[in-house]
């Protein structure tokens, strides 16, 4: 079992920068990989991106494509989901989870393991 909380959250106005972290209370390389996921009230959950701990295979869903970038410190710990020109429609709690990460597409949720509490990002002016 793995434990990870998610921070970095917070108000940021239009076109602003936030930068997410995922910690692990253990190295993430027995689990494949870390996925971000997002919701917006009302919506449902949305994948954001995920990046392999043993191949460094990064995904992005096209709603972050060129915005979002995924990374992983060197101890597999810790993941970080730096996040630039936001826009209002990226308001969601944004969670960290453990499973695999494929290049084509976003594997389902249900494909991850344990999640962390979420982290509110509002992107308002």
């Amino acid at each position: 079992q793995v434990q990870l909380v998610e921070s970095g959250g917070g108000l940021v106005q239009p076109g602003g920068s936030l930068r997410l972290s995922c910690a692990a209370d253990r190295s993430t390389s027995d689990y494949y990989g870390i996925g971000w996921f997002r919701q917006a009230p009302g919506k449902e959950r949305e994948g954001v991106s995920c990046i392999s701990s043993r191949s460094g295979t990064t995904y992005y869903a096209d709603s972050v494509k060129g915005r979002f970038a995924i990374s992983m410190d060197s101890e597999k710990t810790t993941v970080y989901l730096q996040m630039n020109a936001l826009t209002p429609e990226d308001t969601a709690v944004y969670y960290c989870a453990t499973g695999p990460c494929w290049e084509a597409t976003m594997p389902e949720s249900f494909l991850y393991d344990y999640w962390g509490r979420g982290t509110q990002v509002t992107v308002s002016s």
